[in-house]
């Protein structure tokens, strides 16, 4: 009996699928076993820890990426759905080593406290802010209300959200007024 589980052990070790993707912008192949979710897939086979383990029963928010622009929680998606898809994590927010403005914001505000939940609720925000420009405190909160914080009470998260949107909307302000001068 000993032998045939190794065996079987063995075989399924064997197991392994690839893929082709966008992750954080980067065109990338990963492998991996089949059976892998793309929150084990990130955090297990490509070392990004940014997105979090969480209740791993899709209720919690702590492991929510953007998958072609929509938040969704990796703890339910199987990594072999992602083929050829744009995927992209806490750790692809910022560009040309700055911070993204809600990241900004929330370090500017203490929108983080110990900081778990803070990943899934920043992607989460972007992809809010990426559809709805200048959502009101409702829409915020309705986009949010699948990302649990037990430390903050949401006041300051909700307000560092609102911050950001003044922080996203001044670049665009500047070029605005930029080509109306000329």
């Amino acid at each position: 009996m000993k032998d045939a589980n190794l065996q079987l052990v063995t075989i399924e070790s064997r197991k392994t699928s690839q893929i082709r993707f966008h992750l954080n912008g980067e065109e990338l192949d990963v492998s991996f076993a089949p059976y892998k979710t793309l929150l084990e897939v990130l955090r297990e086979d490509l070392n990004l820890t940014g997105t979090k383990h969480g209740c791993e029963l899709g209720e919690c928010g702590a492991c929510a990426v953007l998958v072609d622009g929509k938040a969704v929680l990796s703890c339910l998606v199987l990594a072999l759905e992602c083929g050829g898809k744009n995927v992209l994590t806490v750790e692809g927010l910022g560009a040309d080593g700055k911070l993204h403005p809600l990241q900004d914001a929330f370090a500017d505000l203490g929108a983080a406290q110990c900081g778990y939940c803070t990943p899934g609720i920043l992607v989460t925000a972007k992809a809010l802010l990426d559809h709805t420009p200048s959502p009101n405190r409702d829409q915020i909160r309705e986009a949010l209300s699948g990302n649990l914080c037990r430390c903050t009470g949401y006041l300051q998260i909700f307000e560092a959200v609102e911050a950001a949107i003044l922080k996203i909307a001044e670049p665009r302000q500047s070029e605005t007024a930029e080509q109306a001068a000329k």
